[in-house]
């Protein structure tokens, strides 16, 4: 209902309180005069008045708060910060989130770019922490959106940089090589409810740590794609990867790609996980390892044998060719592919 209305409502039910309040007082000082000089008199007129002045009393007050507050009547408009996620995947796709207002703060310049720390309210009301990265493009170009990569970590109440340092010099040097276009990389806090957040993820795919609330939250205060397929990903690294992996299996509905680096999964929950997502775009995931990481390359080939054996719609590949002198050297290049491969799946803008 527009404003004017509701202020013209609020005019008339003050015009109306008025005048029954004062025909209430008048009759009730006739009441009063007959008791007075012993005359019959009725007492049903002046309750009536009395209660229709109260009436609209309620009345102004319900509509004083409603053109106060800019709100429609019968409603009750609560922006929330936090949307609840629910413990079943919902048949339609969720509604769009209410809009969140968060304040992130500088905490660091990695690798040519800014990194900034925000709390978003996590499913249970806890604030969580989420970092943002944004590379050195988005300061020079003002009027880009960027696609963002959501880097899971696999220690409970920590975020992936900070077991993984030198994921955003990876990532940056993705883009400096010509590999990989900028993204935005979000990290956020790892749920402490549970000492192995890669196996909650795998069991309920509701629990990523990437839900509605800070994708709300990323969005409103950042230049990113809309949050999808289309123009978000995800990334693991190490205890990281399994998360990663189990993310973009069983959520394709949120990522367009997923790439699990170093990892050790649990191929069997992994197919069990995606055999039960929704039907739709075949989820596609990137599984990498250091060419002498045989225990990680012999893991991911049990995921791929796993997900081929149970007739999931997954297309998976893996990267075994990385080899270098020293394991960061590797793992640096390690994310330089799981970026280039995140750049070739998500559609270009």
């Amino acid at each position: 209902m527009p404003r004017s209305l509701l202020v013209l409502l609020l005019l008339v039910a003050v015009v109306a309180g008025s005048w029954l309040a004062r025909s209430a007082m008048s009759r009730w000082r006739d009441l009063r005069a007959a008791q007075t000089y012993e005359l019959a008199a009725e007492a049903r007129p002046v309750l009536v008045r009395a209660g229709a002045a109260v009436l609209c009393l309620m009345c102004v007050s319900a509509l004083g708060v409603a053109v106060l507050a800019g709100l429609r009547p019968g409603r009750v408009a609560v922006r929330q910060a936090v949307a609840a996620v629910g413990t079943e995947r919902p048949a339609a796709a969720p509604p769009a989130p209410a809009p969140v207002e968060v304040l992130f703060s500088n905490v660091g310049r990695p690798a040519g770019g800014e990194l900034l720390q925000g709390e978003v309210p996590g499913p249970d009301g806890r604030p969580r922490a989420v970092r943002v990265w944004l590379p050195a493009e988005y300061r020079q170009e003002p009027a880009a959106r960027f696609p963002v990569v959501v880097v899971h970590s696999g220690t409970a109440g920590r975020t992936a940089d900070q077991d993984l340092p030198d994921v955003f010099d990876g990532a940056a040097s993705a883009v400096e090589l010509g590999r990989a276009r900028p993204f935005v990389l979000v990290a956020p806090e790892a749920p402490s409810g549970t000492g192995h957040p890669c196996d909650l993820v795998t069991a309920v795919p509701q629990a990523v740590a990437d839900d509605q609330a800070l994708r709300a939250a990323v969005g409103a205060v950042f230049r990113t794609r809309p949050a999808g397929p289309d123009g978000w990903a995800v990334l693991g690294v190490d205890d990281g990867a399994p998360c990663a992996a189990a993310a973009g299996l069983t959520r394709p509905d949120l990522y367009g790609a997923a790439a699990a680096v170093s990892g050790r999964y649990d191929g069997r929950a992994l197919a069990a996980a995606a055999g039960e997502a929704s039907a739709g775009t075949a989820p596609r995931l990137l599984l990498a390892a250091a060419k002498r990481d045989t225990d990680g390359l012999a893991s991911a080939r049990e995921v791929q044998t796993a997900l081929r054996d149970a007739g999931a719609r997954a297309e998976v590949r893996i990267s075994d060719l990385v080899q270098d002198y020293s394991a960061d050297r590797e793992q640096l290049r390690l994310v330089r592919v799981a970026m280039q491969y995140l750049t070739e799946q998500l559609p270009k803008p």
